[in-house]
């Protein structure tokens, strides 16, 4: 089980006890909207099943870790790591954060813990994220980590019946670590 530890912050792997806040963060309509249209229960306790028997972190899966408040085990979002790209020692970064935490640097702390962690126990040759063009905050919370813009994907993401650009961020793993 991984677990890691900032000032504020526990990052540790999904449990079978996590599926009320997993169902709350893919179901949420505020949360997923620069995501996706939520998604049915079934479909996302399927999504949540993958994500308890994904312990090996291989080629194209998604290292999905619990962010909870140090001290009090409160839940604050997800962050993870796919190995998107083997060859290319590529990994792409994601997260999600509860709305009562937002705004507090959460999301930019757990970052930078599953990217140091990453250098240390994978070394990547660098790291990716994709941003919609309309979700300031999280741009803001990527060029906080580090992160640069390095170019625009013009309709790169449909969300229900609608597409939207994507802004792509690069972090060379050798100017994190």
């Amino acid at each position: 089980m991984l677990e890691l530890y900032t000032d504020r912050l526990r990052l540790r792997t999904v449990s079978p006890g996590d599926w009320d806040n997993f169902l709350y963060t893919h179901s949420s309509e505020e949360l997923n909207e620069y995501v996706r249209k939520p998604q049915a229960e079934a479909v996302i306790r399927q999504k949540f099943e993958r994500v308890l028997k994904n312990q090996e972190f291989a080629e194209g899966e998604w290292l999905l870790t619990i962010i909870e408040d140090a001290h009090t085990q409160d839940f604050i979002g997800f962050v993870g790591l796919q190995n998107s790209d083997t060859e290319m020692q590529q990994m792409q970064v994601g997260y999600m954060i509860h709305p009562k935490a937002h705004g507090q640097g959460f999301a930019s702390e757990s970052l930078k813990a599953i990217i140091d962690w990453a250098c240390l126990s994978n070394k990547p040759h660098k790291f990716i994220a994709y941003c919609i063009a309309q979700n300031i905050a999280s741009a803001k919370v990527l060029e906080k980590c580090g992160f640069v813009r390095e170019g625009i994907l013009k309709e790169n993401c449909k969300i229900g019946e609608q597409w939207f650009d994507d802004y792509l961020y690069g972090l060379l793993a050798a100017q994190r670590c």
